[in-house]
């Protein structure tokens, strides 16, 4: 919800509203779950590290409905509130702030607030995007103390059971400027994601997309084909996401290589030298 809504009386949404309610599909990679099954159970921070489109969202959306099926045994997630972090992004977004309602003021919780109050997780998405002073307030909620200090109240709010920090961010992507500062990035483990082997990506962009497992290989084999390509000045690798979107237009009855033209090609980069070599291993792979 927005600053706007809030302040022109809209209701904020319950706390059921953040609850993953069906299963999300993720097929798991490595031993990520049980990394972070472990992280969640001792109450640690956590920092998902890899490309863009490989299932880092996805995995925590996963784990959200996962870990409150494990413990409460019903189909509803721990709640989870997701914060996309842009570089104007203030402390006051994060922890929240008094809005003019009529004559009076009203205080709005931010969602690092609301998450910490009903021990829901907080997920921070391309965290380096934010500015590092609004950064380093998530300091005393990631190690022992578990506090958030409310200044504007004058408040230190105790994270709830269950409450958990967690941070995206794509290190491949980030300028030196962007970086996460050391103090922030050492209170967190880091979990890595990197792109799926053929069989695994195959498996996801046919379940994600509908193709049959067909077409799935083949795209799966055109990434390959294209992460190969950085050495030839592509800036990143394609992602399984801009594959299965590629799939859900092939599933539609576009043809397979104007699908992948669109959602691969053109998607990838603007460089005609560079498109050039992608259309050619599009068609290696897609003849007809």
């Amino acid at each position: 919800m927005t600053t706007m809504e809030q302040s022109q009386g809209f209701k904020q949404l319950a706390v059921e509203d953040f609850r993953i309610s069906e299963e999300p599909f993720y097929l798991p990679i490595s031993d990520e779950v049980e990394l972070f099954e472990s992280a969640y159970e001792q109450k640690i921070p956590v920092l998902l590290k890899g490309p863009t489109g490989v299932g880092k969202t996805r995995f925590i959306e996963y784990m959200s409905w996962k870990l409150h099926k494990d413990l409460q045994g019903d189909e509803n997630g721990v709640p989870l509130i997701t914060v996309a972090c842009h570089e104007d992004l203030t402390a006051s977004d994060l922890v929240g702030r008094y809005l003019l309602e009529g004559d009076d003021t009203r205080w709005v919780d931010g969602p690092i607030t609301r998450a910490t109050k009903v021990g829901a997780i907080c997920y921070l998405d391309e965290v380096v995007e934010a500015r590092k002073d609004t950064t380093v307030l998530i300091h005393p909620l990631t190690d022992y103390r578990r506090l958030l200090p409310v200044e504007k109240r004058g408040e230190l709010l105790e994270a709830a059971d269950g409450f958990i920090l967690v941070m995206s961010y794509n290190p491949g992507y980030q300028s030196a400027l962007k970086d996460l500062k050391h103090s922030t990035r050492q209170r967190f483990i880091a979990i890595e994601f990197g792109y799926p082997d053929r069989d695994q990506e195959t498996e996801i962009i046919a379940q994600e997309s509908g193709v049959d497992l067909t077409i799935a290989s083949e795209l799966a084999k055109l990434a390959e084909k294209v992460r190969n390509l950085k050495e030839h000045g592509l800036g990143e690798g394609v992602s399984t996401r801009l594959l299965v979107y590629a799939g859900k237009l092939i599933h539609q009855g576009i043809s397979p290589r104007r699908a992948c033209e669109v959602a691969v090609v053109w998607a990838l980069t603007d460089d005609l030298e560079v498109q050039r070599s992608i259309e050619e291993v599009v068609t290696s792979i897609f003849e007809e």
